[in-house]
């Protein structure tokens, strides 16, 4: 499998989902009669990233991978969202970049050396930095986010965290 495949479309089918978790949130804080922006700074405990900073996190696993593995550039976010917009914003700008993507792009880049810097100077090739860093990373945040939408009420359910599935006729 090209790690085109199992990088961008997934990745890009998740960030969309998220955008209607945020539509379901301020349904619902609507509805509840309280201002959805509280829901920004929620968290499911003290020491935990609030929710905002899981989204930025889950954002920049998507746009870091894609970006490690085919020696691009990835985009500057300075993660100075506040808002739901703002948020919104940064979640559909990295899908807008991983739509600049090609299938061509990961072309030969299985063996490509991807890290991080917690990572003490050590690599990964591409697909085991994807399987062992980038995934349970991305799934880590969008999972947390989630938990802390639904511990606030918003109803969220199995579907809206796998979103559509591709199904063959």
């Amino acid at each position: 499998m090209n790690l085109y495949d199992a990088t961008v479309p997934v990745f890009t089918k998740l960030l969309k989902n998220v955008d209607r978790w945020l539509d379901k949130a301020v349904a619902s804080a609507e509805q509840r009669k309280f201002d959805p922006e509280i829901l920004m700074q929620a968290r499911l405990s003290p020491e935990q990233y609030p929710f905002i900073r899981q989204l930025q996190s889950a954002c920049d696993q998507a746009k870091f991978a894609v970006a490690k593995m085919t020696a691009k550039e990835p985009p500057v976010h300075p993660d100075t969202e506040k808002t739901i917009a703002e948020i919104r914003q940064r979640v559909r700008a990295v899908v807008d970049y991983l739509g600049t993507f090609k299938r061509e792009d990961f072309v030969g880049c299985e063996d490509r050396q991807c890290g991080h810097s917690w990572m003490g100077g050590k690599t990964l090739r591409a697909g085991d930095y994807l399987d062992h860093v980038v995934l349970p990373n991305l799934h880590f945040h969008l999972t947390t986010a989630y938990a802390i939408m639904r511990h606030n009420g918003v109803g969220l359910g199995k579907m809206d965290y796998l979103g559509e599935l591709p199904f063959k006729a």
